[in-house]
């Protein structure tokens, strides 16, 4: 592509004799330590708001809701200050990302990632020591302050660094264009790009499963299990904290705030050996950083170009319509969902721990596929089992629970059937649009737009979280079982989507994603076909 940075087409691929070094190994482990945090905070508030004690203590009308004669099986839960609990980690979340990387240029990674920390030890504090609402949100939204800076944090911290060394472990080759510091997605061979950019997904699931293994152990614990489930988010944070204090900050991030001296003994340490001579490397990180401040100025006014209208609209169409899935009924409220078909408390929450390990299972299976298959394969598979499960699940709640939602609790043979369902609605999901809804905005932005759309994309993403996830159970209780029915018309609408607008970028070099947009039916009148090189046969 014209004028990016990060790509020299003849150039050879520069080998400073890079390692993998104790430094490597921690920041990838840091950067994966993000995806586990977050699944873990998707988790465990679903099954907090199950249990008996926590609902006593804090929302005791959803308990004389359950206790009632004559209720509605959908609205039991229905209150806006339990989804609160859960919602408001996502609003916090979405207001730090998006002032994030500006701190992070004002004071440094380590000491953002160390603030980060902080916030989540202080947050997994006041949840576990809530003694009313007011300090279960607090608690919360300090969880997601932390996750709004630490992510930001840890994924630029990883794309940072010179990750020739992995990539030389994979490939047992030299990688072309790994001369500087680039994005994991600019790095990785393009024919296994989509699995690399899947790991985020693949860590968020391992966390999701152990917040449901956290909750089904500490629900046998009488009055206080709820507050072990919580407080246990301090494991995480101990390794935000560690990590930080284990790795210097990245050579870039000390280059951009005039520490050239520090910026080389950091690189030195990343590279294994005090007496290395990295200056030639050191420059190259610092070009690279030029030209990525120079790309980051002025990219929300270049993305609202013609030009760039396809991107625009994939870095908020795909973060939206992964939260319209229904994907919210899954997350958060799966053991809520579980009682409300007939389940026990017990029984609601190891029905969560059997979906949070079809999830992770299947996300297996995505990033053994999606870059044999291609991304649209998976889309339109995942979306068509998505929309049968839902209608499925939809019809059974209808004849079962009624549509009034006052019949007897449901026989246990359909009660088993939707977990079944929600089950292969978790798989179909783990394998499209879960971990596609981060691989897809890693490779379709050029560079001079990139930062930019990852920034609408990460932003759409929570907010769209945010309110769906605070509506969710006021709409199960207006909709009832057609509430199931919404979401597979949603997912019908986004496969077709898919269909006609999203095109294959399996195994493209991003440097040449151009072409794959101005050669699009609908994208091409939008984007222009890059001018060829005079010299070149081709």
């Amino acid at each position: 592509m014209a004028g990016a940075p990060f790509a020299v087409a003849d150039a050879p691929a520069a080998d400073y004799g890079g390692r993998v070094t104790f430094s490597v190994v921690v920041t990838c482990l840091m950067a994966a330590s993000g995806g586990l945090i977050f699944g873990y905070d998707i988790g465990i508030s679903g099954g907090v708001t199950a249990m008996d004690s926590f609902l006593e203590g804090f929302f005791p009308g959803v308990l004389r809701r359950m206790a009632s004669a004559r209720r509605d099986e959908y609205c039991i839960y229905d209150s806006h200050t339990l989804t609160a609990f859960t919602s408001s980690l996502y609003l916090a979340g979405l207001a730090a990302s998006l002032v994030a990387s500006r701190v992070t240029r004002a004071i440094g990674r380590q000491a953002v990632m160390l603030a980060g920390g902080a916030l989540f030890f202080a947050g997994a504090a006041v949840n576990a020591a809530a003694v009313n609402i007011a300090m279960l949100i607090v608690g919360r939204m300090l969880l997601g302050f932390g996750i709004g800076f630490t992510n930001q944090v840890e994924r630029s911290s990883a794309s940072l660094i010179y990750v020739q060394p992995v990539l030389l472990l994979i490939n047992r080759t030299p990688v072309r264009n790994t001369a500087a510091p680039v994005y994991l997605a600019e790095t990785a061979p393009p024919r296994w790009r989509g699995a690399f950019t899947t790991g985020f997904q693949l860590f968020l699931g391992v966390g999701n499963l152990a917040a449901n293994l956290v909750n089904y152990g500490t629900s046998r614990i009488p009055t206080w299990g709820w507050r072990l489930s919580l407080g246990l988010a301090a494991a995480p944070a101990a390794v935000i904290v560690a990590g930080a204090l284990l790795i210097p900050d990245t050579p870039s991030s000390l280059l951009m705030r005039g520490r050239a001296d520090d910026a080389r003994a950091a690189l030195r340490r990343l590279r294994g050996g005090e007496d290395d001579d990295v200056d030639a490397e050191l420059a190259d990180v610092a070009r690279a950083a030029e030209a990525a401040r120079t790309h980051e100025s002025g990219a929300f006014r270049r993305i609202l170009r013609r030009e760039h209208r396809p991107h625009l609209v994939m870095a908020v169409a795909v973060p939206l319509f992964q939260q319209l899935t229904g994907v919210i009924v899954i997350a958060f409220f799966s053991p809520v969902l579980f009682r409300t078909a007939g389940f026990g408390g017990n029984a609601a929450l190891m029905g969560a721990v059997i979906l949070g390990a079809v999830n992770l299972g299947s996300t297996l299976v995505s990033i053994a596929t999606v870059d044999r298959y291609g991304r649209r394969p998976l889309f339109v598979t995942g979306g068509a089992v998505m929309v049968a499960c839902q209608l499925a699940t939809a019809w059974i709640m209808g004849t079962q629970i009624g549509k009034d939602g006052e019949s007897a609790t449901m026989a246990r043979g359909y009660s088993v059937a939707v977990l079944a369902l929600t089950c292969a609605f978790s798989a179909s999901f783990g394998w499209s649009w879960g971990p596609l809804a981060w691989v897809v905005p890693g490779e379709i932005f050029p560079v001079e737009v990139r930062s930019a759309g990852q920034g609408i994309s990460v932003a759409v993403n929570l907010g769209a979280t945010f309110l769906l996830t605070q509506t969710f159970l006021s709409t199960l209780c207006a909709f009832k079982y057609a509430t199931f029915l919404y979401y597979a018309a949603w997912v019908a609408v986004m496969t077709a989507f898919v269909v006609a607008f999203l095109p294959e970028t399996k195994g493209v070099p991003l440097e040449a994603m151009g072409d794959v947009w101005a050669r699009h039916w609908y994208w091409g009148r939008f984007v222009q076909q890059p001018a060829k090189n005079a010299e070149d046969p081709l």
